[in-house]
């Protein structure tokens, strides 16, 4: 059954995505689905993908790992936005529609905000979901409280972006959602050790990205592309986001050094910095537990917890008064993470 509005299709897909809710919500720059997942009540998580990803092929490792999405389920309700033309099941955009510029995306996600009245909101986004995040944090700053971004970008396109970018369009133009295209965007989002190689085969994770990459428009995805390949460098913005920032980054991610850059360009007070070894970009796929204690303790910061396991008490079980000192080492907790390079201050 369907729900009609002047302003929104609702759809009940319970059989997309653990029960959510998909909305296609019209924007000024055209209409864009968003699933809704968990109780409206709790603050709202908003999270964006990269380039012909959605949130089934973006997020779905991150929420399928059981502690991570303690976490996250029982302290917000989630939003997940897809990209114009990348939710499942999505037509091809007429291609008379004009090409919307990152601002427009940006502009996007404050009318979704609009439309389900909610006020301020956490945002996690990975790589060119992660720039349009932080622009909209950029130019509606009282509307988020804090952002944690995966291998994000911030600068305009470096020559061997705009090149490999040139090289994808041409590619969805002349050929579709080729298997060369694939192997493009698969060196995009994941390290070498999991996409295989001559002596040994692609992961579990990589092959189903490679089959959901069959049901996307190539249409759809090179209007997101042209708006990514035009996008300015937004370096000078991010000093002055009033709100928290965590950065993640896969050492063997392409835009490893970009994700440094947006580091060190933040407030160090406010921003923390986690590199994860042996990962490629789409860190939320490849190694979900790396981003667990770290995103704990960000959320701390907001006085939410992940409940315990074992009793009912609000107190989480990794805040410093329930394990000791010694244990908060990256060696100690098993995790494959270079030290924090934290950019958090402890005032508060």
């Amino acid at each position: 059954m369907s729900e009609l509005s002047g302003d929104s299709v609702s759809l009940d897909v319970e059989t997309i995505y653990l029960g959510g809710k998909e909305h296609i919500i019209r924007t000024g720059s055209g209409s864009i689905s968003v699933i809704v997942y968990g109780d409206p009540e709790k603050p709202a998580l908003v999270t964006y993908p990269d380039l012909a990803l959605n949130h089934m092929s973006c997020f779905q490792g991150l929420f399928f790992c059981p502690d991570a999405a303690a976490l996250l389920l029982h302290n917000f309700c989630v939003y997940h936005i897809s990209p114009p033309g990348h939710e499942l099941g999505a037509a091809a955009v007429c291609p008379s529609d004009p090409v919307p510029s990152v601002d427009d995306l940006a502009d996007q996600i404050l009318e979704v905000l609009n439309y389900f009245r909610l006020g301020t909101v956490m945002c996690m986004g990975v790589m060119a979901g992660a720039y349009i995040l932080a622009l909209f944090a950029m130019k509606y700053r009282d509307r988020v409280i804090g952002l944690i971004l995966v291998s994000p970008l911030c600068k305009a396109p470096s020559w061997t972006e705009w090149i490999c970018n040139k090289v994808m369009s041409n590619l969805l133009y002349y050929y579709g959602m080729s298997g060369l295209l694939k192997d493009c965007l698969l060196y995009r989002y994941f390290s070498k050790n999991v996409r295989g190689g001559a002596d040994f085969q692609e992961s579990d994770i990589v092959q189903a990205c490679r089959r959901l990459l069959d049901e996307r428009q190539s249409t759809n995805v090179q209007r997101f592309l042209q708006a990514i390949d035009r996008r300015p460098d937004i370096t000078g913005g991010l000093k002055k986001l009033r709100c928290r920032t965590l950065v993640f980054v896969g050492d063997e991610s392409p835009f490893h050094s970009e994700a440094l850059h947006m580091a060190t360009n933040l407030d160090r007070r406010y921003s923390a910095l986690v590199e994860v070894q042996a990962c490629g970009s789409m860190v939320t796929e490849e190694q979900p537990h790396a981003m667990l204690i770290p995103m704990e303790y960000f959320l701390l910061g907001y006085g939410l917890h992940r409940p315990s396991k074992f009793n009912g008490s609000p107190r989480s079980p990794l805040s410093p008064t329930c394990i000791a000192p010694e244990l908060l080492s990256p060696e100690s907790m098993g995790l494959k993470l270079k030290p924090i390079k934290t950019r958090i201050s402890s005032q508060r």
